[in-house]
Order: C-alpha cells, then structure tokens, then sequence
C-alpha cells in the first residue's frame, strides 16, 4: 500500500502504537468480501480503498471500535467481520442528527441489526462515551460536519477529549475526510464540505493525542478543493487526508 508518513520514523511509530487488541492476523480479503455488504457497498471499494483502510487502523480479531457517525455503515461493516465474533464495534449515531433524519430511522439500525457484534449508540455527540475501553475510534468523512450548525451545539474540544477518554492507552484515533485548501480554517465546511487538516490536527490535539502519522492513499491532486464535493466533477474523487492520533 502507499503510504506517506510525516517523518521518516512515523511509519515505525505507528505499528510500535498499535492497540492493545490488535493481536494475531486479520483477513481483510473476508471482510470486503463479506456476503452481506450491499451493491452500493461494493461500487465505492475502489474510491474507498477498504483493505488498505483496515490495515492503516491496524484492526484485528478481538479489537472494540467505535465508527463514529457512520452513516450507512460502510465502514462499520468491514469492521465487524475484520474484528471476529470475539471483537465488537459500537457504532455511535449522534442524536444531534434526529432533526436531519426527520423521525426516519437511522439506517444504521439496520446495519445492527445483520451483526451480532454491532451495537447503536445513540446519544448527543458532546456526550460520546463508550460502554468499554476501545482500541480504535474511526470517523471518515464527517468530522467537518461537527463545525456545522446541523450539529450545534457541537462542541470539538469536548468531543475530542471524549474519544481520548473512551481509549485504551495506546488506541489510535482516525480522521479521515475532505480536504480543503491551505490556510481555509474552517471556511468551506458548511459551503463545501471541506476542513483544512491543519485544523484537525490542532483540536485533535489539543486533548492530549499524539499526532502519529497520516497517509495519501485516498489523495487526488487534481482536485483543486474549490468545489464542493457533491459536485459531479468532483463527487467520489475528492482529496482526502487521513490522520492517525495515538493517546499516549
């Protein structure tokens, strides 16, 4: 997989903070070709690049995950068969997103219901807490989001300090979203969609992680980050960042 760190000893940084959990070996292979993940699952793999995802976050059978806002449950899928029956994944549907859902069910409900090893949570997002010590917290494509004011009274620093709360020592925290230009702040995240990764690093950070590495494997340098990324000469080919926190 191609992978950029950082500093050159990152890369060595990162496998060194691998979760407490992450013990024996994983076959991504089975967890993308997992019989109950959906068409609409499969037609974003190649944009999504699943088993390079699982292999940035180091998931293995008996880790605890939490997907946090996970949507449809893409990922929380992959990582429900890439943990194995003795591992669990908490998907946490922040309530904040009732008003959006217009009385609809989440379909992560849905998602739940197919796994044994799949549970909702659903609580505000400045709230998040996990019913264990988890070994990974995930959140793709959404973290922009929390700035917005669907999502008020979000509040970041208090939701980063939540999920450092929820990890074991050792666990990996994981941003994954669009990028937007250099330097924007938080200028494009309700217009385009879009948060400049500078920003992410700065609150991550400021609740006691450790910055350990990032990777270009979903990078596009085409993508100049002026659109916003519904547009269809952008959609599904944006440029993303991928972050990795470790709590100390």
């Amino acid at each position: 997989m191609n992978r950029r760190w950082l500093a050159a000893g990152a890369a060595l940084l990162l496998l060194a903070a691998a979760p407490a959990g992450a013990k024996g070996s994983s076959d991504y292979g089975a967890a993308v070709s997992d019989k109950a993940r959906p068409d609409t699952d499969r037609q974003l793999d190649p944009e999504r690049k699943p088993a390079d995802m699982l292999a940035l976050a180091h998931v293995r059978p008996g880790m605890k995950v939490m997907d946090l806002i996970p949507g449809r449950g893409y990922f929380t899928r992959l990582f429900a068969v890439a943990v194995g029956p003795k591992g669990y994944v908490y998907a946490y549907q922040p309530s904040d997103l009732d008003a959006v859902l217009k009385g609809k069910t989440p379909p992560i409900n849905a998602v739940a219901a197919n796994y044994p090893n799949v549970s909702v949570v659903h609580a505000p997002v400045n709230d998040l807490v996990a019913p264990e010590p988890l070994d990974l917290v995930w959140t793709s494509q959404n973290y922009h989001d929390l700035h917005d004011s669907f999502f008020a009274p979000a509040d970041l620093a208090k939701v980063n300090k939540r999920v450092y709360d929820a990890l074991k020592r050792g666990g990996l925290y994981i941003v994954l979203d669009h990028a937007a230009e250099k330097g924007s702040g938080l200028r494009d995240t309700d217009t385009l969609h879009r948060i400049d990764e500078a920003v992410v690093k700065k609150e991550v950070m400021a609740a006691g992680f450790k910055f350990a590495g990032e990777s270009d494997v979903l990078r596009n340098p085409q993508d100049n980050r002026t659109l916003k990324v519904f547009d269809p000469a952008i959609r599904h080919k944006t440029d993303q960042f991928i972050l990795v926190f470790r709590k100390p």
